[in-house]
């Protein structure tokens, strides 16, 4: 699998998803600085990394978006490419049009950062076909702005369509139907708050992340 990870200014987790993909590959992912506007070819795989791209300014994601290479992620999804937005990632998903609704501050107001109980809502996306008959994994969460909102008739749709990918348990930021990660309608775009590249080691963060990536790399 040929992959890149996105690095915006303040992005601080492209280091992280780096070392995943590089775990799972066995192959060095490209690191693409936001400004270059083109993508390698033959890219089976782009990471939109979490950290605070553009110190958060305006809106979360919302400068993210209008960078260079925002038209190569875009031309990249629509023609079927996979994309891993996680926490700041999603937010720029969001504001790219990759995925619906929006991210708005955590209910409580505060920063949210610990380990996370969330709930597999599909085994069958190409993002969670390798955790089979497993119900609950731990992921790290570290978010301010981490509380997925859309209208009822969006939620009411990803429902429907099997697009809801995680629920939080215990929902600790006040997201609509505890929603934590949602799929796009062609299933290939996977956007989530918490972090699956930072429970690879087995060790503070646990491995639960692994399976993720290797269910994309099955799927790619």
């Amino acid at each position: 699998m040929k992959s890149a990870v996105i690095v915006f200014p303040g992005s601080n987790c492209d280091r992280d998803a780096q070392t995943a993909l590089r775990q799972v590959t066995g192959a060095e992912p490209a690191m693409v600085w936001h400004k270059d506007g083109a993508l390698p070819d033959g890219l089976d795989l782009i990471v939109l990394p979490g950290g605070f791209s553009y110190g958060d300014y305006l809106r979360s994601g919302a400068m993210a978006a209008a960078s260079p290479i925002g038209d190569a992620v875009r031309a990249h999804a629509a023609r079927g490419g996979y994309v891993l937005a996680i926490c700041n990632g999603f937010q720029v998903a969001t504001e790219m049009g990759l995925l619906p609704g929006a991210l708005l501050r955590n209910a409580s107001l505060n920063f949210c950062c610990r380990p996370q109980k969330l709930s597999i809502a599909t085994n069958s996306s190409v993002y969670t076909a390798a955790y089979k008959d497993q119900s609950e994994v731990v992921f790290p969460i570290a978010h301010h702005d981490g509380n997925y909102f859309a209208d009822a008739a969006t939620l009411d749709r990803l429902e429907g369509e099997g697009r809801v990918a995680f629920r939080y348990v215990g929902n600790p930021n006040g997201s609509a139907r505890d929603i934590a990660g949602i799929l796009s309608e062609n299933g290939r775009v996977l956007g989530m708050m918490p972090h699956p590249e930072r429970a690879m080691a087995g060790q503070e963060g646990g491995n639960d992340g692994v399976r993720l990536f290797e269910s994309v790399l099955a799927a790619a």
